[in-house]
């Protein structure tokens, strides 16, 4: 919006009732996402995408492409879509959730919790040290010749870290997933059940599940893989709470909404929120929160991919401690991006604007296209 057109919609504020102001936001946000995501999809054979923004609670979508490359459906704001990675926003939120009811110690040895543990490395490690990816260098993902829980279980009291665990980061779906396993433990329950049973209904969600209910199916979208292979996630070891979240852009803005304070939740999970949006860690991009990655706003477009990047989240990065821990912040952008074989999501959160957007796309494409798309959008709605 150029400033004429800015102090053209000023001066019509008098004029207008509220809700022809609130149509012209709307219709200036389709017009600056329609100038964004369709080249997007079209550069990365996207078959459809979805993007959800929240400004003070107020909702707006715009949707493109299709269900399906074959007998698909126009995609919409309750399309179902794979999270990957933005799942882990929901294992912390779970995991401070614990903390707030006094059943997990943040701070705390693991093996407090899981008794198996006590005295080794993984059992030195704590809640804090799995949901900020501290471990001193844990593996990606689960070693391949490690199927079942009993030989996860043997692996994690054998491993041993690389490095002073606060001294490197290493992102990590076995560290989230075991916070998961420790959080669903202390709680005495399965993560699952936890998530869907307990955090969600809180939360408000309606659309977000782990296992997609028979009544949902039809609205869950089918994703392609590299090869532009229909494919969905496949059962693995700490799936759900690393990479199995299931959920539509309606949710995913409610979801933001409770972490900016534009809807109302228990207060504590609103405390419990708040806690996940802690920075405990500084890496050369960014404060590392509970998962979340925290940037000063405004934040330039460079370092906002370099901290998006593959080196981020497949090469272990020097970190230091923040003492005492950094309080929620408003003047900063927060974000998370999450990937599974064939689908591509993006979260983010501006809390001095009270801005919420993300978006959902049934195919993957680089986590520095989401930042970039991300970002030229919130600067073309704020007149930059």
């Amino acid at each position: 919006m150029t400033d004429l057109s800015r102090r053209a919609l000023l001066a019509l504020g008098a004029a207008l009732p509220l809700s022809s102001l609130a149509r012209a936001a709307d219709d200036d946000f389709q017009r600056r996402a329609a100038d964004i995501f369709p080249p997007l999809m079209k550069a990365h054979d996207i078959p459809g995408l979805v993007v959800g923004l929240s400004r003070e609670g107020r909702h707006d979508f715009f949707a493109a492409g299709l269900t399906a490359r074959k007998g698909g459906k126009p995609v919409d704001a309750d399309t179902l879509f794979e999270l990957g990675s933005v799942s882990k926003t929901f294992n912390v939120a779970l995991a401070a959730l614990a903390s707030e009811r006094g059943r997990l110690a943040l701070d705390k040895p693991l093996a407090e919790v899981l008794p198996r543990f006590k005295g080794t490395a993984f059992g030195a490690l704590t809640p804090i040290n799995l949901a900020t990816h501290a471990t001193g260098g844990m593996p990606l993902q689960v070693p391949d010749g490690v199927k079942t829980d009993a030989a996860l279980m043997d692996w994690l009291a054998a491993w041993k870290p690389a490095a002073p665990p606060q001294t490197r980061r290493a992102y990590s779906n076995i560290s989230i997933g075991m916070l998961g396993r420790v959080t669903a433990s202390a709680l005495g329950t399965s993560y699952t059940e936890a998530a869907q049973g307990t955090l969600f209904p809180m939360l408000g969600l309606k659309g977000t599940f782990i296992d997609v209910p028979a009544a949902a199916r039809a609205r869950y979208a089918q994703g392609y893989n590299r090869a532009n292979k229909p494919v969905r996630v496949t059962p693995g070891l700490l799936d759900a709470e690393a990479y199995g979240v299931k959920s539509c852009a309606r949710d995913m803005l409610r979801f933001l909404d409770a972490h900016l304070g534009t809807v109302e939740v228990p207060a504590e999970l609103s405390r419990a929120l708040a806690l996940t949006r802690t920075g405990y860690f500084e890496t050369a991009r960014y404060v590392q929160d509970m998962v979340w990655e925290q940037y000063p706003w405004p934040v330039g477009l460079d370092r906002l991919i370099a901290g998006n990047s593959m080196d981020m989240a497949t090469k272990p990065q020097p970190i230091t401690r923040l003492a005492p821990p950094l309080p929620p912040q408003q003047a900063v952008f927060i974000n998370k991006t999450g990937s599974t074989a064939g689908f591509g999501a993006y979260a983010v959160m501006l809390p001095a604007q009270r801005t919420g957007l993300v978006i959902l796309a049934n195919r993957g494409y680089p986590n520095g296209e989401r930042a970039k798309a991300a970002y030229g959008l919130i600067e073309a709605l704020a007149g930059r």
